[in-house]
């Protein structure tokens, strides 16, 4: 991201078990101690968060590997997890744990609904994490979590009508409409398989997508197929074309011009006030920035034209979000118990 975290909201640097720097973690706040977990397809981010709002124990470990269903072998990895955060940290208990998963997801049922690299559907996750845990469990889509937490404490706080998009080896995003995540039962925020183009086939199936054209990851792979190099990632193409390459060039520039459509789209649906950009394309600052303020203005004629801000949460952005949400949770047990007569 292109906006740093403040140095001063944790107390150490922290790194995972290869070695390598962790993002650091903005404190949520005062509020009731709370796990968290940010599930991906390659890797887990997890920790303990104190009454002050302060990360311990943040680590990032690989997501379990199992043939089809991964269910069963992640619910086993919260608990041992959560079980090494509460035994680092005695003096901390937790009231209540977020959980965030990518996929298609139910947050209300508490079901991942669908999830091609983790293998499963309607998995009940939300229901089998509280029973390992033996703590209530706030559960969310990742991107969509990422999105509240930008809206409580990053780049998206001062809009109530925004969309967060975060671009990096695909493309994920969320709607955030009069303060609150829009979700239609999961489906809402597909932005990186909204068509633009009738090609390429997309992995998904579907033909054209964004992620397919614009994503870090789809501009690497379309350069070494055009010339048989890999780059060093979608950065190196970038600064390929701003060096004369032709080729890094005409990818990039289709991919500015692949991005400026779906914000289009955007601006005349939605017409979000900001749209909040993160993941590894965002660190491409002006280039991509000024490119995309520059072309949807050219495109676009009466609508209100969105701000277009970087995230401001690092990678860190869904891991708070699903300790704010785990937060919320407990808020809402404490008023039910000031219900009951």
């Amino acid at each position: 991201m292109t906006t740093p975290d403040d140095p001063g909201d944790v107390p150490d640097v922290v790194k995972d078990a290869s070695g390598e720097r962790l993002a650091e973690v903005r404190a949520l706040g005062a509020g009731a101690p709370v796990l968290a977990f940010d599930v991906g397809g390659t890797d887990i981010k997890s920790a303990l968060f104190d009454a002050d709002g302060t990360a311990l124990g943040l680590r990032r470990t690989p997501t379990p590997v199992a043939d089809g269903d991964r269910t069963e072998v992640l619910i086993e990895r919260l608990g041992v997890l959560a079980g090494e955060l509460l035994a680092d940290h005695p003096g901390v208990v937790p009231q209540a744990a977020g959980l965030v998963v990518p996929g298609i997801v139910d947050a209300e049922a508490g079901l991942g609904v669908f999830a091609s690299n983790l293998g499963w559907h309607d998995s009940p996750l939300r229901d089998l994490a509280a029973a390992k845990l033996g703590l209530p469990v706030a559960f969310d889509h990742d991107v969509r979590a990422a999105s509240w937490a930008e809206h409580r404490l990053g780049g998206a706080r001062a809009y109530a009508n925004s969309v967060v998009l975060v671009i990096g080896t695909g493309v994920a995003g969320a709607l955030l409409v009069g303060g609150e995540p829009y979700t239609a039962g999961g489906y809402a925020g597909e932005i990186g398989h909204s068509p633009i183009a009738d090609e390429p086939v997309c992995a998904c199936g579907a033909r054209g997508c964004l992620e397919a054209v614009a994503s870090a990851g789809a501009i690497a792979r379309r350069y070494r197929e055009a010339t048989g190099i890999t780059p060093d990632g979608a950065k190196d193409v970038i600064a390929r074309a701003a060096t004369g390459d032709d080729i890094a060039a005409g990818i990039w520039n289709s991919a500015l011009d692949a991005l400026t459509m779906s914000l289009a789209q955007l601006t005349a649906v939605v017409a979000p006030e900001a749209v909040v950009i993160g993941g590894g394309l965002s660190r491409a600052g002006g280039a991509l920035f000024d490119e995309l303020r520059t072309r949807l203005a050219a495109r676009m004629s009466f609508h209100r034209l969105p701000e277009l801000v970087p995230a401001e949460l690092s990678g860190n952005a869904g891991l708070i979000g699903a300790a704010l949400r785990a937060r919320e949770l407990t808020g809402d047990q404490v008023a039910a118990a000031k219900e009951l007569p």
